[in-house]
């Protein structure tokens, strides 16, 4: 397939002209009003085949069903292991509804409005982004063990802060500059995170973009895609770039010294416990396991007090980190979190209120579906600490 000359950007819309189909993307922001207009003006005067939004099918629903948000089960959330998933996909709701309240916009707004329009005009829609569960995992899971302290770091930061932009820096942010600036930041603070949720997305949702029906396809986007995704685009014309996701759609391995990790800590601390008897007995040994017991549960402990959890899941948290922290299979997060889903079980008005409660610190605690993710989180958190503590501290009492 031969491609015809690109069209001359027109502000966030960029025009593709690749053999007889004809592509239009428009670069949004989430939280702009202005970007609600554009996606409204360009359906209705440009009549397409097809409309293609940046939303899967979850967050499609998320947010025409505000309610689904009852169905959740918080204790199946937290023994299958997506806690952490959960507390990042609410603490990115978060930043984003925080930004929109002070403009009156909610975010996705303007991919509703492609639908909408779409519905009414009679015009055939796709949902052509990647499932945001496993974009995380897979962005969790090619991560390095700093580069998760680091995301770590970057996810509290984000529930603390209190950023406000201007309805005019949003649509700064759509501009190439703007953008190519904070993602060059990205690649250099994160680079395994850009390279999933920017360049595998760019090749996920052209690939979708292309493969939907119809001679000219409008295709509403975050401004950060756009750049990319005409570029994939091209490549799938070209037949340079296989019109295939499946490589996209599976977990990465995990990384060996992860899994090392899972075992070798508790050997370390086992093998300290044992050289501490056999160089000076019970006395040592046992003195030893005490002070692994007071490091490891306190902090753990103090991890769940920050969060202001029920006394009885910080009296948990001091018991159980010293004994997870010897079972890979394990962690105190999911300890203290099923015990203070327990003993402070959500109400309905938790869900109900649940995005309202997402944008304040305040309505983190108060409200009690996103206080058992911090209070398995900062858990954690406290026996992560403990650990890198705890063991070179008993190292230490063997060269005395």
């Amino acid at each position: 397939m031969s491609n015809q000359p690109e069209q001359a950007p027109q502000g966030s819309l960029r025009r593709l002209q690749l053999g007889e189909r004809e592509f239009l993307l428009l670069g949004t922001a989430h939280i702009s009003s202005r970007s609600v207009e554009e996606v409204r003006a360009l359906i209705q005067e440009e009549k397409p085949d097809r409309v293609c939004v940046e939303l899967d099918a979850a967050r499609y629903s998320s947010l025409t069903e505000p309610g689904g948000w009852q169905k959740l089960n918080i204790m199946e959330v937290l023994k299958k292991g997506k806690g952490f998933l959960l507390l990042a996909n609410l603490v990115l709701s978060s930043f984003q509804r925080r930004l929109g309240a002070s403009l009156g916009v909610s975010p996705g707004e303007e991919m509703l409005t492609a639908v909408r329009l779409a519905h009414e005009e009679g015009i055939p829609f796709s949902l052509c982004d990647r499932d945001i569960q496993l974009t995380l995992r897979r962005a969790w899971g090619k991560t390095s063990l700093w580069g998760k302290n680091k995301m770590l770091a970057a996810m509290l930061s984000t529930i603390f802060s209190s950023e406000k932009l201007s309805a005019e820096e949003i649509e700064k942010l759509k501009s190439r500059t703007t953008f190519q600036s904070m993602l060059d930041e990205l690649a250099g603070y994160l680079p395994s995170v850009k390279e999933v949720l920017i360049d595998e997305r760019d090749r996920y949702l052209a690939t979708r973009i292309f493969q939907s029906e119809g001679r000219k396809v409008v295709a509403v986007i975050g401004a950060g895609h756009v750049e990319g995704i005409a570029r994939n685009l091209r490549a799938l014309a070209d037949g340079t770039l296989p019109a295939d996701t499946a490589s996209l759609e599976v977990l990465p391995p995990r990384r060996r010294l992860v899994n090392l990790l899972g075992w070798l800590i508790p050997a370390a601390i086992v093998g300290l416990l044992a050289a501490g008897f056999f160089r000076s007995g019970w006395q040592l040994s046992l003195a030893m396991l005490w002070k692994w017991v007071l490091v490891s549960g306190t902090l753990s402990a103090v991890g769940a007090l920050i969060t202001l959890a029920h006394p009885l899941t910080i009296v948990a948290a001091f018991v159980g980190a010293p004994i997870t922290t010897l079972n890979p299979f394990i962690g105190i997060g999911l300890v203290t979190g099923v015990i203070e889903a327990f003993l402070r079980k959500p109400r309905v008005t938790d869900f109900e209120h649940l995005h309202d409660d997402l944008l304040t610190v305040r309505g983190f605690f108060r409200n009690r579906v996103t206080h058992i993710l911090l209070v398995f989180l900062f858990s954690s958190l406290g026996a992560m600490i403990g650990n890198f503590i705890g063991i070179p501290w008993l190292t230490s009492l063997l060269r005395k």
